[in-house]
C-alpha cells in the first residue's frame, strides 16, 4: 500500500494539468461560425439589391418624367429648350449605366434615338423648305486621273430612294449620297446646318462633312472613308464594313458592322450590337471652323467617351468583349490629308 501512495501523489498533478488545458472548438462550433458568416454576406448582398433596385426605379422614373417634359416642347415647337432639355436625359441615362439592367439602357438609348429624330423633324417643319436629295454623280472620263471634290450644289436628279432609314422622319432623308462607287464625295457648312444626312450603299468612296449636322446615317457602306464635323445627336451604322469614320457625336450606335475604325468624340458609352472587329480611337480630323461647329453642335468638349463601349451582345461582367478593341497609339491616324 505504501508503494501506491507515490503513483497516486503523481497521477494527482496531472490530472489536474489535463483538466485545466484549453478545449479545442468543436465542428458544431466551427459549423456554427460559418452559417453565421454566410447569414451576414446574405443580409448585405439583399441590402445592397435593394438599393439598387431603388435607385433603378428613381432613375427610371426620373427618364419617364424627362422624356414626357421634351415630348411636350417638341409638341409646343419650344426646340431650344426640347433639345438642352434632350442633352440632359441623355446625361442622366448616361451617368445611370451601372444602376440600370442592359435591357433598360437599351430601351432608353431607344427612347433618346426617337426623341432626337423628333426634334430633327420639328425642325424641319418650323424652318423654310429646302429641297434636299440624293444625288448620284456621273462617272467621271475615262483619262481623268482623280476626280475633283464634288460640288454641292446645284442637285443631280435624285437616285431611287432606299426603304426608311433608321431615324429618319417619314424615312425621306434630307441630304446625303446613295449608290456613289470610288468617288470623293464633299458637303459644306450651310448644307449641313442642323440637318440629317444619309450615307447609303457606297462602295471605296471618301466622304468630307464639313459642318454641323443633327444626325448622321450611314447604311450598306464597304471601304469607305467618312470624316464628319460635329454631330448634335446621333451617329447610327448598319451593315457597313471595312471602314474608317471619324466623328463627333453625342451617341454613336452601330449594328451588322464589322472590321471598320472609329475615331470619336462621344459624350455618351457608345453602342454596338451584331458587330465583330471593330476598334476605337480619340476623334483626331480637324478642318478650318471647326471649332464654331462644335459651339453650334452643344456638345461637351471636356468629355470624351472615346474608350466605353457597351456591346449588347455580350452580357458577361467578369470578361471583355471579343467584338471591339481599342487601336493601338502607334496604328492611329493623326494626319487626314
Amino acid at each position: 500500500r505504501r508503494k501506491m501512495e507515490p503513483a497516486g501523489a503523481a497521477a494527482g498533478p496531472a490530472g489536474h494539468e489535463a483538466q485545466a488545458a484549453p478545449a479545442p472548438p468543436s465542428r458544431l462550433q466551427r459549423r456554427e461560425a460559418e452559417r453565421l458568416e454566410g447569414v451576414e454576406r446574405q443580409r448585405q448582398k439583399r441590402e445592397a439589391q435593394v438599393v439598387k433596385e431603388e435607385q433603378s426605379e428613381f432613375l427610371l422614373a426620373a427618364f419617364s418624367r424627362e422624356r414626357e417634359a421634351v415630348e411636350a416642347q417638341l409638341a409646343a415647337g419650344a426646340l431650344g429648350e426640347a433639345g438642352a432639355r434632350l442633352q440632359g436625359l441623355q446625361k442622366l441615362l448616361t451617368e445611370s449605366v451601372r444602376f440600370l439592367a442592359p435591357y433598360e439602357v437599351r430601351r432608353g438609348q431607344e427612347e433618346l434615338a426617337r426623341l432626337q429624330a423628333g426634334l430633327a423633324a420639328r425642325r424641319q417643319e418650323l424652318q423654310p423648305k429646302k429641297k434636299f436629295a440624293f444625288r448620284a454623280r456621273a462617272k467621271e472620263a475615262a483619262g481623268a486621273k482623280e476626280p475633283p471634290p464634288r460640288p454641292a450644289s446645284p442637285p443631280l436628279p435624285a437616285a431611287p430612294a432606299p426603304g426608311p432609314a433608321e431615324g429618319e422622319a417619314g424615312g425621306t432623308p434630307l441630304c446625303g449620297f446613295r449608290g456613289a462607287e470610288a468617288e470623293r464625295l464633299e458637303l459644306g457648312p450651310a448644307e449641313l446646318l442642323q440637318r440629317d444626312v444619309v450615307l447609303c450603299e457606297l462602295r471605296g468612296c471618301r466622304v468630307r462633312l464639313r459642318g454641323n449636322a443633327s444626325a448622321l446615317r450611314l447604311r450598306d457602306c464597304h471601304g469607305c472613308t467618312v470624316l464628319c464635323g460635329p454631330v448634335s445627336t446621333s451617329v447610327q451604322l448598319d451593315g457597313c464594313s471595312e471602314c474608317v469614320v471619324a466623328v463627333a457625336c453625342q451617341q454613336l450606335r452601330t449594328h451588322r458592322t464589322r472590321d471598320c475604325r472609329f475615331y470619336v468624340h462621344v459624350t455618351s458609352r457608345a453602342v454596338i450590337e451584331g458587330c465583330a472587329g471593330v476598334s476605337f480611337a480619340p476623334y483626331s480630323w480637324s478642318y478650318p471652323g471647326i471649332e464654331r461647329d462644335f459651339e453650334s453642335s452643344g456638345l461637351d468638349r471636356s468629355r470624351n467617351n472615346w474608350n466605353l463601349v457597351d456591346d449588347f451582345n455580350w452580357l458577361a461582367s467578369d470578361r471583355p468583349s471579343p467584338n471591339w478593341t481599342l487601336i493601338p497609339e502607334e496604328e492611329r491616324i493623326s494626319c487626314w490629308d
